[in-house]
């Protein structure tokens, strides 16, 4: 109680309770977004596994080659993406 007899009150202007603060909304923002990339990567890898299955089916060894070094590059890229903020882990 204070002084005057009733209960202290809470000067600190912000949010309600159970708002969460700005660095959490943030940080979920990257952490999704990380997220739409990598899986944007992943359904263009399956893609590519399709394509790739359907040319080395049919024999053309070129395009099995040049999509096979598109899997290599799209697994480089998502990797990337994974690691560009170690500190989420």
């Amino acid at each position: 109680m204070s002084a005057r007899g009733s209960a202290p009150r809470d000067l600190a202007p912000g949010p309600g309770v159970g708002a969460e603060p700005r660095a959490d909304r943030q940080r979920r923002a990257v952490i999704v977004a990380r997220i739409a990339v990598v899986a944007t990567i992943v359904v263009g890898q399956l893609w590519a596994l399709t394509i790739a299955l359907d040319a080395y089916f049919e024999e053309e060894m070129a395009t099995v080659w040049w999509l096979l070094a598109f899997q290599v590059l799209s697994f480089g890229l998502a990797f990337l993406v994974w690691w560009a903020s170690p500190s989420d882990r």
